[in-house]
């Protein structure tokens, strides 16, 4: 019978005042005859980010997934501000930004014209502020660049930028350091520790430490079952 992956998430999280935004409670995930975790727990409050680690294969991905309504488990609920996500699922898909493995930029369309189209899917911005966002990120230099000529790692400074300007409570980032340099994994840890700040919450899969402040870091080990 399958290990119990990630269980070490329940009770992880300390208690705290604030407001409880995410809970997940009892999820059980199989992929095909591999059971990836079970009885998996935990609750994240305003202002916290949840560091997600473990090894390659070990379900990080698959349980972003789960916690973004994008796969159902087998057992357990995932609830926002105390409601299943079965039951706001308009609500929740407001609440939160993904950040997965693919971009989806239009290949033909510039960094600045696709972060105008993306964004403009959730909420109207100003073109000084997608501007100031695009230089934030360190592409106001090639933001009128089609994005097919753009490297990985400027594609994926162009995703971070949609994640800053999507006005989201919770985001839910796979693996965000990939392709980037120091200074690009510096301004992951300084957009996280701003989130948290002004009461955001972020869900990270990540090999690496993530750099942000302590006091916001939450921690959740997936074990390898094999």
């Amino acid at each position: 019978m399958p290990g119990a992956a990630g269980t070490g998430g329940e009770g992880m999280l300390s208690k705290d005042t604030r407001e409880i935004l995410l809970q997940a409670e009892g999820l059980k995930l199989w992929r095909g005859e591999r059971c990836l975790f079970r009885a998996l727990s935990f609750e994240l409050p305003e202002g916290a980010v949840l560091h997600v680690s473990g090894a390659n294969g070990c379900g990080k991905t698959s349980l972003l997934r789960v916690l973004c309504g994008l796969t159902e488990p087998e057992e357990g609920e995932i609830r926002w501000r105390g409601r299943s996500i079965c039951r706001c699922r308009e609500d929740f898909q407001h609440a939160f930004a993904w950040l997965g493995h693919l971009h989806g930029f239009k290949a033909e369309l510039s960094a600045r014209e696709n972060l105008a189209f993306s964004v403009s899917l959730r909420r109207e911005t100003d073109p000084d502020v997608r501007n100031e966002t695009l230089g934030q990120v360190g592409l106001d230099a090639v933001a009128d660049l089609p994005c097919r000529v753009l490297s990985a790692g400027q594609k994926r400074r162009l995703s971070l930028a949609m994640i800053l300007l999507s006005a989201a409570q919770l985001w839910i980032l796979d693996e965000p350091f990939t392709n980037l340099d120091p200074k690009g994994r510096n301004m992951i840890a300084d957009m996280l520790d701003r989130h948290c700040a002004n009461g955001g919450t972020a869900i990270v899969a990540a090999h690496q430490d993530l750099g942000v402040e302590q006091r916001y870091l939450r921690h959740l080990e997936m074990e390898d079952t094999g």
